[in-house]
């Protein structure tokens, strides 16, 4: 995703934690006194890919070149101690999987095994049996995949050239997968108030994120931000509402109180991430006849979109397997915004989808709007809401659904936004062409076991999203009737 939206002091991006990739190259000691120009070869070679490796905004521990079992020890015990995201085994020339092993199995981090010959074919004319070597990167990969399979470690793996785009392409997005892993291994997500009544599908059992997905979730409760969004100054609440008018353009429907109430929680709700270290957030309450519980949950999507755009999704309904969602769109650079069906044009051919909720601001088509809201559909409260629609073009769908038995499974489609007609309600709203009838796509799209609510990221993600669910164990299915 280019992000293009202007960040005033205030909106600075997070910085997430870097994706660590340990790197281990090898080949056959053997060889060595037999050829003894191939060793300083394939370390050139050893050290070209730590340089590819490092362009791709990752942290490279290089546990060096080893050439028999005992070496491939020592570089398993280095590189279990760095806790890296993803192995990278690369695979010289021949090796014996006994040197690779133990770096599999102690690790505790998915394996890539990169098999990049020099180029792109051998001079046969002129080549003998120490350049052939060079290229036989491929031999070992069979012998490493049975090996890895009989220990019960699950790889997968690049082959190609040093200099082949098309493979540092599909190295680039494991890359990109491991960080997702590492956000969710790493992150705190918050779940802030209670269900929305009814909603059964958005029902999440928390201790199923840590026991799937790794990390922490963080139970917390309505007075949490009450008690700071009474903290927050008149002085904190004018300066929020001014970096909101550089950030949108405000309608005259918004009123004054309501946009000061919304950024008050918003600098409230800065400081409830931050206290708790929140990666992520989903949050609703329902409240009462105006009490301050009430305007509080009411009061959220300024905020919730400000954050969302730091890189810190905010999700309403409570749903938090979309907040995950959205997370795992974002670390891959697609943005991902807050998302549920709203309309069919058949007479155009698109789904119109959408969300009287936060938005992600960075993949907006236009400066948001922020409106004046004198209800919010089905939920009690009013004030402000921000309206947009997704930056025309292609993108992708992205779903945490649960089935029967509780395993997460991730749901996606790609499409593309369209211009054309919208409501003017306070929502974020996009017209999505699927390339297909708008129900049959709706139904594929309901069958799936998708939840109430999704991710809606820039950009087609399904072949990133393929190398997600295999690096997290999830299944993955795509929608496309």
């Amino acid at each position: 995703m280019t992000d293009t939206l202007a960040r005033p002091a205030g909106l600075e991006r997070i910085t997430p934690r870097r994706t660590r990739v340990g790197l281990v190259s090898g080949g056959l000691g053997a060889y060595w006194p037999q050829f003894p120009e191939l060793l300083p070869q394939l370390r050139a070679s050893a050290r070209r890919a730590a340089e590819r490796l490092s362009g791709l905004d990752c942290e490279v521990v290089d546990a060096g070149f080893v050439s028999d079992e005992r070496e491939g020890a020592a570089a398993a015990e280095q590189l279990r101690a760095a806790d890296c995201d993803l192995i990278v085994g690369f695979l010289t020339t021949y090796l014996t999987s006994s040197m690779l092993a133990p770096v599999a199995q102690r690790s505790g981090a998915p394996v890539l095994l990169i098999n990049l010959q020099p180029t792109e074919a051998m001079d046969h004319a002129s080549f003998g049996t120490g350049a052939w070597l060079a290229y036989c990167g491929a031999c070992p990969l069979p012998e490493m995949a049975n090996a890895f399979r009989r220990l019960g470690v699950e790889f997968r793996s690049v082959s190609g050239y040093l200099e082949d785009e098309r493979a540092w392409a599909k190295i680039g997005r494991w890359v990109k997968a491991a960080g997702v892993r590492a956000a969710f291994r790493h992150g705190r997500h918050g779940l802030l108030g209670h269900l929305y009544p009814g909603m059964l599908d958005v029902a999440t059992d928390p201790t199923l994120v840590p026991a799937q997905l790794g990390g922490h979730v963080e139970i917390l409760e309505i007075d949490d931000l009450r008690v700071r969004v009474e903290k927050v100054t008149d002085a904190e609440t004018r300066a929020r509402m001014d970096l909101a008018r550089e950030l949108f353009t405000v309608d005259s429907s918004v009123t004054g109180e309501d946009f000061a109430w919304g950024a008050r929680v918003s600098v409230a709700l800065d400081r409830l991430v931050e206290d708790f270290a929140l990666d992520s957030l989903a949050y609703y309450h329902r409240g009462l006849d105006g009490e301050t519980h009430e305007r509080v949950g009411a009061g959220f999507i300024l905020g919730a979109s400000l954050l969302t755009a730091r890189g810190i999704p905010a999700a309403g309904e409570y749903e938090l397997r979309n907040s995950l969602a959205m997370l795992l769109l974002d670390r891959l650079g697609a943005g991902g915004s807050f998302t549920e069906l709203q309309a069919l044009n058949f007479r155009d051919g698109v789904v119109e989808m959408g969300h009287d909720g936060p938005a992600h601001l960075a993949i907006s088509a236009r400066k948001p709007l922020l409106r004046g809201l004198g209800v919010y559909h089905g939920k009690r409260g009013w004030g402000v809401s921000v309206e947009f629609d997704v930056r025309h073009g292609p993108v992708t769908l992205c779903g945490l659904g649960q089935r029967a038995d509780g395993e997460f499974v991730l749901v996606a489609s790609e499409g593309e936004v369209v211009p054309g007609p919208l409501l003017e309600i306070g929502n974020t709203t996009s017209r999505v062409d699927f390339g297909c009838d708008p129900g049959e796509w709706t139904d594929a799209w309901s069958a799936s076991g998708v939840n109430h609510h999704w991710a809606l990221g820039t950009g087609h993600r399904v072949a990133e999203l393929t190398a997600v669910a295999d690096l997290m164990g999830l299944d993955l299915t795509v929608v496309a009737p």
